[in-house]
């Protein structure tokens, strides 16, 4: 298989499918700001390409990469085996936390969701899929934040990327909502949006 464009990002080469969402300002941002430790176990939902799957396996203990596009998977694993971390990371099919075993937990969970407002036909190919979040935006994100307490580890953290124009305090409301302490971490501003990065932590409990 040809892959029609070549990356380079921390030193590391990665090739993107035509069939997959090629990085962009969001991918950067969580890049820019992602810290992994030894012992981590690290979901990264949504691979794509696999960038921050291959980053994070460079130090994590275990990496789980998902993506609901059968070609991400693919040249995700592309990418790991061209960046030497093949056998730390393990791939997965599926929609959210569909391929993500009972009882299974995680402490550093990455998502770059579907955030954009969308028309129904805009999810018919697989580029659109990761974009296209539903008439509000928030279709993927409010689904994801309703099922990942049960992932994340007590001391685990989220990192999540969205744009304002799915409503930044409605994320960090839900969050709330869900038992999390959640704040941005930082913003990219842009002509007609921003792209917010949201650092969550579920609440200890009295």
């Amino acid at each position: 298989m040809k892959y029609p464009k070549k990356l380079i990002i921390r030193d590391h080469v990665f090739f993107v499918d035509e069939k997959v969402y090629e990085p962009a300002e969001d991918t950067f941002l969580l890049v820019e700001n992602l810290k992994v430790e030894e012992k981590e176990v690290v979901l990264d939902m949504g691979t794509g390409c696999g960038i921050l799957a291959v980053l994070a396996a460079e130090k994590a203990q275990k990496v789980v990469a998902t993506d609901i596009n059968p070609y991400a998977i693919k040249c995700s694993k592309k990418n790991a085996r061209t960046n030497c971390v093949e056998d730390r990371i393990e791939f997965r099919l599926g929609d959210l936390f569909n391929p993500i075993r009972p009882h299974e937990t995680f402490s550093l969970i990455l998502f770059n969701s579907p955030y954009l407002p969308s028309k129904p036909y805009e999810k018919r190919n697989w580029i659109g899929r990761a974009w296209a979040g539903g008439p509000s935006g928030r279709e993927v994100i409010d689904r994801f934040i309703i099922n990942a307490p049960e992932f994340l580890m007590a001391e685990g953290r989220i990192l999540l990327v969205q744009s304002s124009l799915s409503d930044i305090d409605k994320t960090l409301e839900r969050f709330n909502e869900m038992g999390f302490k959640a704040s941005v971490v930082t913003k990219a501003e842009f002509p007609f949006e921003k792209i917010a990065l949201i650092e969550a932590r579920l609440r200890a409990r009295s």
